[in-house]
């Protein structure tokens, strides 16, 4: 769920409009009153929409729109102020990038200059050295990665030396203060500096756009601890923010609509070396929300195909039992089953595990046999039914008490579960899974050890404890402007023939006020004026000029099913969705504006609805030559 819909999640505009003194009756499934934004005590024009969170003036203002649009005309601010006026009212933390001050810009490549010719030292290392040939031997034998792979990933050797990094950089005129701000150097207790990563392999860490940010590094000397060390915060290195190998990743997760997670970075290299490039890491941490937001701009359809012993049984007991979401966990890779489906929950996501079988981790599934990580990862399954098929197996279902134990354990997660079907899906499979009576899982509360069920809480969660948000409904006004945005998004260029197609029939080029809601009003004006500009391409200035808390709506839009065909196609099957749109918002508003007429006999009124209904012909006939051209 992004910002944007978890704020209106929270914010009901009905409480909004009541909060600006409007006084609203309920009309059917709507509710009107008089409009706060002119002076008017005689005709009630103010119509409020509580399925799609929207309102409109019929009267003077003719004009409408969501909450932001509300907070925005009844306080004279900018989308972005409304924006966080509502969020704190919400609840919510906006979490923006903000934007780097020129000195800060231009320290922040020096560090990252310092990074790329860390690259090129370790990878010096580990091919031209003598002390890099064990960590060579170890790459191409025991991990069964080729040149080429070793080559594409950056990888490289950290010398067994306390000071040979700090003395390479020092003669390239780095100061001491850059490479410890980089992460490549600790501070000595008496004073002075040695080098953080020692007799390692070394695997640059990038952003999502290919930028470096910090190192991972693999011991070699098993009796070397930890397994795996990561670079410390730095202003680069935010693991929390970062997820391994998705500069590589984005397109292939794109083009398979799924991203699979697995722990550690030479798993992520070998499954890609193996042909299967939508694979990310999170670098040996615990998920987080913000994670899981960069997948999501991508697809909403993640696999986790975790190591047997962190998604196993002792694993998911040990995360149930803790009872804590994942994202607080900072020193593994955990499985927390209530965590990952609140994160489900939130971002409306479809989040499901897949099971390494015989003890095999993801690199050695992929060097036993490719084609069996495909079966695998397509074999993944819902993670209540993960954590049922772990806590069964190895048990004796036929014991009444390691039933009782098994649905006490499920029966939480399935409750935390926003959907009543799933609900009663998983409930009905728990009951067949332990030869019982379904009703017996919904009985009431019970003492002296047996299964306690606990109905949905419906009140706000105890202190410190996650708030589970219901997703919000998408109305289908909201899902209409999503296409045609969408549409419009992936083919700019067909915008100016569009607004041509639309005033040869009579009709007002499309703009702002086609849309209903405000992040979309806002992306369509930036695409417009993109088309106004020639100092870069449309997808450039965009991404330019989009404010940070619109990115998530603007990858939302991205990720819907790309327009196919040549462009005279595409343009035909964008102008049949935007008179769809248009015509579909007209009507309501021609309903509406009857039985306002026929309660207030307004004259104004009647007017706007001739209007529209003169509007909706035209419409009508657009579509009606569309409809005769596309038979010819």
């Amino acid at each position: 769920m992004s910002s944007i819909d978890e704020i209106k999640s929270r914010i009901d505009i009905l409480d909004l409009a009541a909060e600006a003194g409007v006084k609203l009756r309920r009309t059917g499934r709507n509710h009107t009153g008089f409009c706060p934004f002119h002076s008017n005590t005689r005709t009630p024009a103010f119509v409020v929409w509580p399925e799609s969170g929207t309102w409109r003036c019929f009267g003077e203002c003719n004009e409408g729109g969501d909450i932001f649009k509300f907070v925005m005309k009844k306080e004279g601010i900018d989308f972005k102020e409304a924006l966080q006026r509502l969020a704190d009212k919400a609840g919510v933390t906006l979490e923006r990038l903000q934007p780097e001050k020129p000195e800060q810009k231009e320290e922040n490549q020096r560090l990252r200059n310092l990074l790329e010719d860390a690259v090129t030292f370790y990878r010096h290392q580990l091919l031209q050295t003598e002390a890099g040939k064990v960590a060579l031997t170890y790459l191409l034998e025991k991990r069964n990665l080729t040149m080429e792979t070793i080559e594409t990933f950056g990888l490289g050797y950290a010398p067994h030396s306390w000071d040979a990094t700090l003395n390479y950089f020092k003669g390239k005129h780095y100061s001491e203060q850059d490479i410890l701000d980089v992460g490549l150097l600790s501070e000595r207790d008496n004073g002075g500096y040695y080098d953080k990563f020692r007799h390692r392999i070394m695997i640059p860490i990038r952003d999502e756009n290919g930028k470096m940010t910090g190192f991972g590094g693999r011991i070699l000397d098993p009796n070397d601890i930890p397994k795996f060390m990561n670079s410390p915060q730095t202003v680069l290195f935010d693991k929390g923010r970062l997820l391994y190998g998705l500069d590589r990743a984005r397109k292939p997760i794109r083009t398979a609509d799924q991203a699979v997670i697995v722990e550690g970075y030479l798993d992520v290299i070998a499954v890609h070396q193996a042909g299967y490039e939508n694979v990310v890491s999170p670098m040996g941490t615990a998920l987080t929300d913000d994670q899981l937001r960069m997948l999501k701009r991508f697809t909403r359809k993640i696999v986790l195909a975790l190591d047997p012993d962190v998604a196993g049984q002792k694993a998911v007991l040990r995360g149930l039992d803790a009872a804590r979401e994942a994202m607080d966990r900072e020193d593994e890779i955990g499985f927390d089953a209530r965590g990952l489906l609140r994160h489900e929950a939130r971002l409306q996501a479809d989040l499901r595990v897949a099971t390494m079988p015989d003890d095999l981790d993801p690199d050695e599934i992929v060097a036993r046999e490719p084609e069996e990580w495909a079966r695998l990862i397509a074999a993944a399954k819902p993670i209540v039914e993960h954590v049922l098929d772990s806590l069964v197996a190895e048990r004796d279902i036929n014991d009444p008490k390691a039933k009782a134990e098994i649905a006490a354990h499920i029966l939480p997660l399935i409750e935390d579960l926003p959907n009543p079907v799933e609900r009663d899906s998983y409930r009905q499979m728990l009951a067949r899974r332990l030869k019982i009576d379904e009703r017996s899982l919904n009985a009431p509360k019970a003492t002296g050890g047996t299964v306690q069920h606990t109905p949905r809480r419906k009140a706000e969660p105890a202190e410190g404890q996650p708030i589970v948000l219901k997703p919000v409904p998408v109305s289908p006004f909201r899902r209409m402007e999503a296409v045609c945005l969408g549409y419009i998004l992936r083919r700019p260029e067909l915008l100016p023939r569009l607004d041509r197609r639309l005033q040869e029939s009579g009709l007002s080029a499309l703009s702002a006020a086609d849309f209903e809601y405000t992040d979309y009003q806002s992306i369509l004006l930036l695409i417009q004026h993109s088309q106004e500009q020639d100092e870069s391409d449309t997808t450039a200035f965009v991404h330019s000029k989009l404010v940070d808390e619109l990115s998530e709506t603007h990858s939302e839009l991205l990720a819907q099913p790309a327009p196919k065909g040549a462009d005279d196609r595409v343009l035909d099957e964008l102008t049949r969705q935007v008179l769809q749109m248009r015509r579909t918002i007209l009507a309501e508003s021609v309903n509406q504006l009857r039985f306002l007429v026929e309660e207030t006999q307004a004259v104004e009124l009647n007017q706007t609805a001739q209007k529209y209904a003169r509007v909706l012909q035209a419409i009508d006939q657009a579509r009606k030559r569309l409809s005769e051209y596309r038979r010819e």
